[in-house]
């Protein structure tokens, strides 16, 4: 049995396209699109910067990838309307199978590992009620997933082997990352996507969180 279960937060514990609905009230049939490219550049550009040298904060990132995806789109963005979708991301919805899943893990530890920095992370858990024995920011690190140290930093603070921590991630990348690794890595395959071609694979994949 595992001795702890480390979670990636955005995207497989909170929803990160339930900032869609604000989007699409500043801008009536774009929200969707908005909200799909906002995450798409947000993501490239952990990866980006991460090869660069150049680490900016992933609250920063974020914000950057919002003006790239209005910019693209064509959408005029102002400060209030920048301010009010960066809030979102303090108050993303769980998915619903969330809660239910991490109640049903028993005594196991259990952890967050985000590409979140701490001024985005906190809020979102603290609002969400969710406990974890952890939860820990690539920000120390200055480097993005699915960079090995970053995996190491779950092995590191919670003192339990690779071999005894199960990463679940709705991120393909994330969760080949972690196996390449050395973490039994699950990934939540929502979609039905095939696995991405990076030369390892998941030690399981499942539907959602509830079939964890």
């Amino acid at each position: 049995m595992p001795r702890a279960y480390v979670f990636d937060a955005y995207g497989t514990l909170f929803d990160v396209h339930s900032v869609q609905a604000r989007c699409e009230a500043f801008w009536p049939g774009k929200g969707a699109a908005l909200s799909q490219l906002w995450r798409a550049k947000q993501l490239e550009y952990t990866w980006q910067r991460s090869l660069m040298g150049r680490y900016e904060p992933f609250s920063r990132i974020t914000r950057e990838a919002l003006e790239y995806a209005c910019a693209a789109l064509g959408l005029a963005l102002d400060a209030a309307r920048a301010d009010a979708l960066l809030g979102e991301y303090q108050r993303l919805a769980l998915f619903p199978d969330a809660r239910e899943a991490l109640a049903r893990l028993g005594s196991q530890r259990r952890a967050i590992l985000t590409n979140g920095s701490p001024d985005m992370i906190e809020p979102l858990v603290a609002q969400s009620g969710l406990s974890f024995d952890a939860v820990l920011s690539v920000h120390e690190l200055r480097i993005y997933k699915p960079a090995p140290q970053v995996y190491r930093l779950a092995v590191e603070r919670l003192a339990v082997p690779a071999a005894d921590i199960v990463f679940v991630s709705a991120n393909c990348w994330d969760a080949l990352g972690a196996t390449a690794f050395g973490l039994r890595a699950v990934w939540i395959n929502r979609t039905g996507a095939p696995v991405d071609r990076l030369g390892a694979a998941p030690e399981r994949i499942v539907t959602s969180l509830a079939a964890l």
